[in-house]
């Protein structure tokens, strides 16, 4: 077992980051015994982890902090450092490491007011741990203002300070930050590997292993969860059974917010699982008194928790549209293949019937545009349009064609 192990079909990346964790051990340990620090090392103080949607460049990185942080007394007689189960590794892959702090989009942006204590921290040495670091989950969610406070941090670091950034594409990083970063570029596992880490890791049968892996398309995150919770499938199936509706006006309508619906109950049930335990938590730590009352001076603290939690509330309402829009664009990839008589492998299997009847009742043409029309719905909430407005005009052209 090995911290490495999650990291599906990234042989290479491990590799790589496997390296730099025998170099950052053997650069602590030298300075922990004064003796000369290595000439060469494969490590560096700055990372950017990208690669599409489902890869696990967020698991990646993850994976990384635990090896820097591991104490597993094996590294001493030459075991590589990300045992996977010492103090250090468990707490890092955990997200509770005292020196292994994670930065992620609560909304539309990462503001410069999320990241001010954390760009603090970044300049102070690890509090028991063997590194500083600082995983900044989003990168490309960082505003102007935030990334600036970032490139401040990544051009002048502290000794023992690691920055961990995690993006789609090495665009989506301000130019400026992604010089000063090694990157490593994550590929999209096989759906065969997805299926194998299902059935290994959280007991999947095999078949249902496949059809998860095979409907989102190598997604891991995504396949895990279609394959281990029975209300993703079901919201998966509603999802598919969406263009068979699309007859009339009143159906786009209806059909768009049912969507829109689904969406805020999923942030709804997020935010019941989360936001009365932070509240409460965030009340303990400010010494509120009995019964609730908070110390004087204190109030705009819970009130910064209420404005995050609601800007979570409506991240979560978008992610969760962007899955069914995921799912529709698959969907009508599958269409697309059949019409063109292609020997793509099927997304959708399940959903065979529904394929073959709108590759029989519509040109290739017809749905490359519908194809479109789904990107241009995630392009319009990626711009902040009110999500059913930009549902309602999605189903409207998948209805025209």
């Amino acid at each position: 077992m090995s911290v490495w192990d999650d990291l599906v079909g990234q042989e290479k990346v491990s590799a790589v980051l496997d390296a730099a964790a025998r170099d950052a051990d053997a650069l602590v340990t030298a300075a922990a015994a004064d003796e000369p620090l290595p000439e060469t090392s494969r490590m560096t103080h700055a990372w950017l982890f990208t690669g599409p949607p489902g890869a696990g460049r967020n698991q990646a990185a993850r994976s990384f902090a635990a090896a820097l942080q591991c104490v597993s007394p094996d590294r001493a007689l030459g075991g590589a450092p990300g045992c996977g189960f010492c103090d250090g590794c468990h707490t890092a892959l955990l997200g509770t490491h005292a020196d292994v702090s994670t930065v992620a989009a609560v909304g539309a942006e990462i503001l410069v007011r999320d990241m001010r204590d954390t760009v603090r921290k970044s300049f102070t040495a690890p509090a028991n741990g063997r590194w500083q670091i600082i995983l900044v989950e989003d990168a490309e969610r960082l505003n102007e203002k935030s990334a600036n406070a970032v490139l401040k941090a990544v051009e002048e670091p502290a000794p023992r300070t690691v920055w961990l950034l995690c993006a789609p594409s090495i665009e989506d990083v301000l130019p400026t930050i992604r010089s000063r970063c090694r990157h490593l570029n994550l590929r999209t596992p096989s759906v065969d590997a997805v299926a194998d880490m299902l059935v290994r890791r959280d007991g999947v049968e095999p078949q249902a292993a496949a059809a998860a892996a095979r409907a989102t398309q190598g997604h891991v995150d995504r396949a895990r969860r279609l394959a281990t919770d029975p209300a993703a499938r079901e919201r998966r199936a509603a999802v598919l059974r969406l263009p068979l509706r699309l007859d009339e006006v009143g159906a786009c309508l209806k059909a768009a917010q049912e969507l829109v619906d689904a969406a805020a109950e999923d942030a709804k049930q997020l935010a019941e699982e989360m936001d009365g335990k932070e509240a409460e938590e965030l009340k303990a730590a400010l010494g509120a008194a009995q019964g609730g009352r908070l110390p004087r001076g204190t109030a705009g603290v819970m009130k910064d928790l209420e404005d995050m939690q609601k800007r979570r509330r409506t991240r979560t309402q978008r992610d969760s549209l962007d899955v069914a829009l995921g799912d529709l664009t698959t969907f009508y990839r599958d269409v697309l293949a059949l019409q063109l008589g292609s020997r793509v492998a099927i997304a959708n299997a399940d959903a065979q019937e529904a394929l073959d009847r709108l590759a029989r009742g519509s040109s290739p043409e017809s749905t490359l545009r519908r194809i479109e029309a789904v990107a241009a719905c995630r392009e319009a909430l990626d711009r902040n349009v009110a999500p059913l407005l930009a549902v309602e005009a999605m189903t409207m052209a998948l209805r025209a064609g």
